[in-house]
């Protein structure tokens, strides 16, 4: 960075960081924020992945199941140890948490987040059985693509790196509930699967946020977004709707 140019001035030109000493107040709060929202949202899913392992059809489902808990815990464990080198209080993490904590099936928070702790609020949400906790993981696990193709941009370069090595990873699970999900249809039918699209789908729109954010024009200056929040929610139909499509399963209105 040259020595006469602010950080802010730098940032706002596409610069990275990559020290937590170098980062700006504001900066270093909208990214704890960032990561915190990450790290929470991977521990409640795998905590309500995890009560549903079981009731996989076979030992197959089960240990993709299993596998997807354990990697969204470690997954959630990367980005835990950026946010320990901000002075993060990561023991807390330690402690038990209310991960498996969940509202009422009919309940409706629109974005409105946990009392618990940072969780998207489509992870407040239960799974009713195999069948929805897969049409859930198809769902979100789209969402969760559009979202680090997002995050693997931003201007802390450490984060940045961290988030890139998990896409791959966090593709391989929407890939996992597809190939569940078709063989789910092959083997019972569609079921009850467009009523488990219908509840989840506005639920994971909702994870994208307000298509009006105030936020987003002080998280882009300073390289912690790039692209609007209905932009990526409509990346996100156009995919998720294809997969559905592909399997003869109808998007919502």
């Amino acid at each position: 960075m040259p020595e006469d140019m602010s950080i802010e001035s730098y940032l706002a030109q596409g610069g990275m960081l990559s020290n937590p000493a170098n980062v700006p107040p504001r900066y270093r709060a909208a990214l704890l924020k960032l990561m915190a929202t990450f790290v929470d949202s991977e521990l409640a899913g795998a905590a309500g992945f995890a009560e549903i392992i079981n009731e996989g059809p076979g030992i197959k489902a089960r240990i993709a199941a299993a596998k997807i808990v354990l990697e969204k815990s470690d997954n959630a464990d990367r980005v835990l140890r950026i946010m320990g080198e901000f002075g993060a209080d990561t023991e807390r993490y330690a402690d038990h948490h209310p991960w498996t904590a969940r509202l009422e099936r009919g309940a409706d928070i629109g974005q409105q987040r946990s009392d618990h702790d940072m969780r998207l609020a489509v992870f407040n949400y239960p799974l009713e059985g195999w069948a929805d906790a897969v049409v859930m993981n198809l769902l979100m696990g789209r969402a969760v693509a559009v979202q680090l193709a997002e995050f693997s941009l931003v201007s802390y370069q450490p984060l940045a790196e961290v988030f890139r090595a998990l896409a791959p990873i966090e593709a391989r699970h929407a890939e996992l509930a597809e190939e569940g999900l078709e063989r789910l249809i092959q083997e019972a039918g569609k079921g009850d699967l467009q009523a488990s699209i219908d509840y989840w789908w506005p639920r994971v729109a909702a994870s994208f946020g307000s298509e009006a954010s105030e936020k987003f024009d002080g998280l882009k200056a300073m390289g912690l977004r790039r692209t609007p929040n209905a932009e990526l929610k409509t990346r996100w139909q156009a995919e998720a709707g294809a997969r559905l499509a592909k399997l003869g399963l109808t998007q919502p209105a």
